[in-house]
């Protein structure tokens, strides 16, 4: 935690990355503090949950409307940003009370601060690409181009942001790595209440209704679940150790790779070692498989 910072973006930003908002998204919403997954299981279970949500979301649009329904998904993110600025912390504070034996809120408040800025420019760029779209209604044809412009680029800036906000869930990982599945798990169920409750099934019959909206939330709990338990299992990781108690855990799991030549790797790479043992340097010489006899006379007594 006291490591040097790096920049936000890590200098990965150019004046022509900004000709793709994905990529400026991509940049902005997951910073450089944000520490990267510790094997590849855990960042594609990370994927799933992404993947999960974003086909529960876009498939009951599309099933109901026979589109993409762009303005009700942009009013649903800025509802969803709304949520999360009160969520996020509740959920963050519940789990501080629950870590105070093992360690103090002084300790992690650095990567706290640094998430909650994330949380805030996420719900700023929301509310903005929002504003932007309602207020491109109020001026003549010229203006209202030039906002549209503005407005889809920040729509794709938001939604890409949104994907990449999903993984790392506002670099919560900084703080403990096992908060992006909680938050995760969390907010796909309150999101899923209310329509349960108020039975907006999003004119779906009963049936598919309950499976489109519990859909996500269900499998988003079994996938931060698994993510939780490897990180417990294989790093010792556990949702209610304080983070300062936990063993230092690797900044990520490189793949082992052979060296060229070698197609099986060092006996350290391999996971079943050498199944046969190495055999003795050359125990004849090069070029005669019999030995270097000699009779006493100084003769081969096989000829040559």
């Amino acid at each position: 935690m006291a490591s040097a910072r790096r920049s936000w973006t890590d200098g990965s930003l150019t004046v022509r990355s900004f000709l793709k908002p994905h990529e400026v998204a991509w940049a902005v919403f997951h910073p450089a503090w944000i520490p990267q997954a510790l094997d590849p299981t855990v960042e594609r279970l990370k994927r799933g949950r992404v993947i999960a949500g974003a086909v529960a979301a876009v498939g009951v649009y599309t099933f109901v409307q026979g589109g993409f329904a762009f303005e009700e998904m942009l009013e649903n993110t800025a509802i969803a940003s709304a949520v999360l600025f009160f969520l996020t912390p509740v959920t963050v504070g519940v789990m501080l009370f629950v870590w105070r034996r093992g360690g103090t809120v002084r300790q992690l408040k650095r990567p706290l601060l640094d998430s909650l800025k994330l949380l805030l420019l996420f719900i700023v760029s929301v509310l903005t690409t929002v504003g932007i779209f309602r207020s491109s209604e109020l001026f003549g044809l010229v203006p209202r181009m030039l906002l549209t412009l503005v407005g889809l680029w920040a729509a794709f800036f938001v939604m890409a942001g949104a994907v990449r906000l999903s993984g790392n869930f506002f670099g919560s990982a900084a703080v403990h790595r096992c908060l992006p599945p909680l938050l995760a798990t969390v907010t796909t169920w309150l999101m899923a209440i209310p329509d349960l409750v108020a039975g907006d099934l999003h004119g779906l019959s009963l049936t598919m209704g309950i499976v489109f909206i519990l859909g996500a939330p269900v499998t988003v709990t079994g996938l931060a679940l698994l993510e939780m338990r490897r990180l417990k299992r294989r790093y010792g990781i556990r949702l209610g150790a304080h983070p300062a108690t936990l063993p230092p855990a690797p900044a990520g799991a490189p793949l082992q790779v052979p060296p060229q030549g070698q197609p099986y790797g060092h006996p350290q790479g391999q996971p079943y070692g050498r199944p046969y043992a190495p055999a003795p340097a050359q125990p004849y010489p090069q070029g005669n498989p019999y030995g270097s006899y000699r009779a006493p006379n100084g003769q081969n007594p096989y000829g040559g």
